[in-house]
């Protein structure tokens, strides 16, 4: 199991703020999975049928996006969750085929709406640690561009930088690869989002994981709180 902490800047900073940490091991990404195939066009199926109809306004009162609306409204951003669900219930999108380790997460996040990054525990380096930016923290994005993080956002840290970012994602150094075995979830909820709709998107996370990989072995299973 890794070790993750939270620094003080972070519970100071985001005193209602909720962090959701799944790591499992021992699992076999390369494997297609029917079932997972066919969960994903459910969850499309009944995101039509639930918010097909919605407004962005409607959509934006929705307790758990509300949240995250205030969140990224302070950084001038739009949470691109809610633009995933508007993708595929109003504009007949469908959930991406990546790896079942990444498929996994994104159904599970669009049916909770819990923005949760993956991470290969083999490519993070320790110390580990939940944080907020500073001034001239940069992030290196998936696709190889160095972004300057404002400061406050929330963050993880490893021992080479910034590994995630709410506003800006992941880095390209720890992302989820076909050979990954060894996986950490990490769901970032910022004040206004239950708890328990925190837990529920790992326990999604995890019961989709079982559908390719039943012999995967659960490491941690967690809520920090910065309260």
């Amino acid at each position: 199991m890794i070790l993750i902490s939270e620094t003080i800047e972070w519970k100071a900073v985001h005193p209602d703020a909720v962090i959701g940490l799944l790591e499992i091991s021992g699992v076999d990404n390369m494997k297609k999975c029917i079932p997972l195939d066919n969960r994903k066009r459910e969850v499309e199926e009944q995101l039509r049928i639930q918010y097909g109809e919605y407004t962005r306004q409607e959509l934006v009162s929705l307790p758990v996006i509300s949240a995250y609306k205030r969140y990224y409204s302070r950084f001038k951003k739009t949470y691109h969750v809610q633009l995933q669900v508007e993708s595929i219930a109003q504009k007949g999108r469908k959930l991406p085929n990546v790896s079942p380790l990444v498929d996994a997460n994104f159904i599970a996040e669009m049916e909770t709406f819990i923005l949760t990054a993956g991470h290969d525990v083999e490519k993070l380096q320790k110390p580990i640690s939940i944080d907020i930016s500073n001034e001239g923290d940069i992030i290196t994005q998936m696709n190889g561009q160095r972004k300057p993080i404002r400061a406050g956002d929330m963050i993880m840290r490893d021992a080479d930088g910034v590994s995630c970012s709410i506003v800006y994602g992941q880095d390209n150094r720890s992302y989820i690869s076909p050979e990954t075995s060894h996986v950490l979830y990490v769901a970032y909820a910022p004040d206004g989002v239950p708890t328990e709709v925190v837990m529920e998107q790992l326990e999604k996370i995890q019961e989709y994981i079982q559908l390719f990989s039943p012999s995967a072995k659960l490491e941690q299973k967690r809520l920090l709180r910065a309260e």
